[in-house]
């Protein structure tokens, strides 16, 4: 195999030319593909630009952008430098922005447009180091004037690009040797952590770290040369990291699409894809467009819809048993699995089958008719979102995995899935789950999960003291996530360790699993379940403003604006129902898991403020920014 990332990605071109690597869209909004051929051209005339304005190996280089053709020129162009790349989205803030650059001593950054430039100058003062900038978007001339007079050299990346281009005519094959120098142990990037816990910490990974999960992850999933990815995630982050890298190791496809229904449906009609990666937030809004398109229906479509989707659930149920898809934790009793199942499944086959020609193939028609299988990681996935899709057809393989890990620890098989769990450990990787004083469980017990494997981190960067905290001598790594392994090896998280709350009377509980149990009502969207140190829980919850707003007007209540409308008695006691409906002691939980206070928000949660990249609730910031109000509803 390939030393490097870059090798890799010299080796699939030379393989497979004429595939295309990448689908962007023009200034028109039309996807224009780059074949592997042409992307070796623009990376390797890339990079001799950014020789030309300093770079060199070792170096740490910013790259601050959201996806976009050039992301991929430029990791690529700095990986075979034997540079590491330092990357953030454009929701970060000054302040992030600022400590990223200046704690990874960052000389030269790379820039999306003029907001983030304004950014890097209102805190130049605390970044001194950074003296180069490279805009992909061009400045208006104030900004360039502000940024040339905060000490920074200017360039676009046009210009990097032809100074590049010249370079190469005439001295060509140079990115080539230089990528030949470049080691497997090498620091390919440091990404910083999304900061839910607080100050980011930057992960050092290797080109080992990711080329060892392009090596094993194939043999998981049925990828083929050729096939084309659906890209929605941030690309700096970990997670749309290794599946680009999967991507070029495979000889796939990229196409850069948005997570916004408007623009990701539109997208699957023109690509057709046969995959799309996303974290579990993402594929919830998926299904809950569908089902508000049914709702706006109505009618016998409505009730159709519901009776089959109904029968599917039921059938895949069933389907899994039969086929040990159902994960056991000793509490399955194989025979019993294969024989229970057999009469449901007959008397349930013929309206399974009506259902997929009447409404399944129409939903799965949406995604353009070529979709294998999605792709769930960066949290845990709702119960009622993975069943869905089970029941009308469409595989999502749920995986695991953190940024310190490259961030692949698991991944659910294609061929033989196991519902509710992220699969077992990749190979050579090793998992186990150990409880509060530090013991192995073994399987069928919850605990805190470790890792070890060699895609765990190298570190954090200038952090000794902190990586010794989560990284022992031995290379077992803490992941901070609670789970237990079923009897067949195969994962379930059940919540993160660090997020678990504490009440007055001792009581131990895991704030996710009641979360995402609230938010299967219709009528709520987000939901924060808060009681550290109190005496009963309570919940900061979003209402979902179509479904609110359409069940008032059927009911008759006034509606002069939305946020007067959350204020209305009804209303509090129909999110009322709905949470009590949904956490008792016949749902599973503990009476003093029940939610005894709440207070509806208006605004739904947005990432960069209350949610990381990652649309993972950053549990400091909701305490931070609703402090009143959580105070208000633990006033006796």
């Amino acid at each position: 195999m390939a030393e490097t990332l870059a090798l890799m990605f010299l080796e699939r071109a030379r393989i497979n030319p004429d595939i295309v690597m990448q689908y962007s869209k023009d200034t028109n909004n039309v996807f224009q593909p780059t074949t592997y051929r042409e992307l070796v051209e623009e990376v390797g005339a890339l990079a001799a630009g950014l020789q030309g304005i300093g770079l060199a190996r070792g170096d740490k280089i910013g790259l601050i952008s959201d996806n976009r053709k050039e992301w991929l020129m430029c990791d690529l162009a700095i990986l075979g430098l034997g540079a590491a790349d330092v990357p953030r989205g454009c929701d970060a803030t000054e302040g992030e922005l600022s400590y990223i650059l200046s704690w990874s001593e960052c000389a030269i950054t790379i820039l999306e447009n003029e907001k983030q430039l304004s950014k890097i100058v209102t805190r130049k003062a605390e970044i001194p180091g950074l003296n180069k900038v490279v805009m992909f978007d061009a400045a208006s001339p104030e900004a360039l004037k502000t940024a040339k007079a905060a000490g920074l050299e200017m360039y676009t990346f046009a210009e990097i690009f032809e100074a590049g281009k010249k370079k190469r005519a005439t001295s060509p094959g140079e990115y080539e040797a230089e990528a030949a120098k470049g080691k497997r142990s090498d620091i390919a990037t440091i990404i910083y952590t999304s900061g839910t816990t607080g100050e980011p910490k930057g992960v050092m990974l290797t080109h080992g770290n990711f080329l060892y999960q392009t090596e094993v992850l194939p043999t998981i999933v049925d990828f083929k040369a050729g096939d084309i990815w659906l890209s929605v995630l941030p690309v700096w982050h970990s997670f749309e990291r290794i599946l680009q890298y999967v991507i070029v190791s495979m000889s796939d496809t990229i196409a850069y699409s948005k997570p916004i229904g408007a623009i990701m449906l539109p997208d699957f009609q023109t690509i057709k894809p046969q995959w799309m990666a996303s974290v579990p937030r993402i594929w919830e809004s998926v299904k809950d467009g569908i089902f508000k398109s049914i709702r706006q229906a109505g009618g016998s479509k409505k009730a159709l819809f519901g009776f089959f989707v109904g029968i599917g659930e039921s059938f895949a149920y069933f389907r899994n048993m039969l086929l040990g898809r159902l994960p056991n934790f000793g509490n399955r009793i194989r025979i019993l699995d294969i024989i229970v199942p057999i009469v449901p499944l007959i008397l349930l086959a013929p309206l399974r089958g009506l259902g997929e020609v009447l409404i399944f193939k129409k939903i799965k028609g949406k995604l353009g008719g070529k979709f294998k299988a999605g792709v769930s990681g960066g949290g845990a996935m709702p119960a009622s979102v993975d069943v869905f899709f089970d029941a009308i057809g469409v595989q999502v393989l749920e995986g695991y995995g953190l940024t310190e890990t490259a961030p692949v620890l698991a991944l659910r098989p294609q061929r033989t899935p196991v519902m509710g769990t992220v699969g077992p450990a990749i190979e050579g990787t090793e998992l186990k789950i150990l409880d509060d004083a530090g013991k192995d469980v073994g399987r069928c017990h919850k605990g805190v999960v470790y890792a070890k494997g060699p895609q765990v981190m190298a570190g954090y960067y200038k952090k000794p003291e902190m990586t010794a905290k989560v990284l022992g001598s031995d290379g077992w790594l803490n992941t901070g996530d609670l789970g237990m392994l079923t009897t067949a090896g195969f994962l379930k998280l059940t919540g993160r360790a660090k997020d678990t709350i504490v009440l007055l009377g001792g009581e131990n509980i895991e704030p996710l699993p009641i979360e995402q149990r609230i938010c299967d009502s219709q009528y709520i969207k987000q939901a924060v379940v808060l009681g550290q140190d109190q005496h009963f829980l309570a919940a900061l919850v979003v209402p979902d403003q179509d479904y609110i707003t359409t069940w008032a007007k059927e009911n008759n209540i006034p509606i002069v604006d939305y946020e007067a409308l959350l204020a209305q008695p009804e209303v509090k006691e129909l999110i009322d129902y709905e949470i009590n409906q949904a956490v008792n002691q016949k749902t599973g939980f503990k009476s003093f898991e029940r939610i005894f206070r709440f207070e509806l928000l208006k605004d739904p949660f947005e990432v960069g403020k209350e949610l990381s990249a990652k649309q993972e609730v950053k549990r400091h910031a909701v305490a931070e920014i609703y402090k009143h109000k959580i105070a208000k509803l633990f006033k006796n």
